[in-house]
């Protein structure tokens, strides 16, 4: 063996490089392929089909209604009071026809979110008659709603949908 320390040359196995590199890119694929497979699973998975979903689906479209839900165009709130009516008469409905059919936690559920649902409208309709009467014509467009929108050019008399 040689003495002299600038002689001495460290020797890496070219084999073993390319052994580790080869492992190293195989764990890559299979984590790009775990990943994958994740979010097309996640994407696909929709929620159960049971009356939870039922009465949520018709929560969400009476909170949009209810303006919960900007329009993503005009980043304005979009309020039409009478969407959200049907969808909350909806809900009292499958109330009134579900009655003693449902778990004590289901009814209890169906009947708070009711009872919010319909607590929100009557506040909402109560404001926008307000600013309504106090001739602020944006109340009464949205008062309107969408989907009365296209008939107002037809009549020209500004309606308020009031709870009965």
């Amino acid at each position: 063996m040689n003495s002299n320390p600038d002689e001495l040359k460290l020797h890496v196995d070219s084999d073993w490089k390319a052994q580790a590199e080869a492992e190293r890119e195989k764990l890559r694929k299979i984590d790009v392929e775990r990943e994958t497979a994740k979010a097309d699973e996640s994407a696909d998975k929709l929620p159960p089909a049971d009356f939870r979903s039922i009465v949520g689906l018709l929560a969400t479209q009476a909170l949009g209604g209810l303006g919960a839900y900007g329009d993503p165009d005009t980043r304005r709130v979009v309020v039409d009071l009478p969407a959200a009516q049907f969808a909350i008469d909806l809900l009292g409905v499958l109330a009134e026809k579900t009655k003693g059919n449902l778990a004590e936690e289901e009814s209890k559920e169906l009947i708070a979110i009711l009872t919010e649902l319909r607590s929100r409208f009557v506040h909402f309709a109560q404001m926008m008659a307000a600013q309504a009467a106090q001739g602020n014509p944006a109340a009464v467009s949205a008062a309107m709603g969408a989907s009365q929108t296209a008939s107002k050019a037809e009549s020209n008399k500004p309606k308020i949908i009031l709870p009965s």
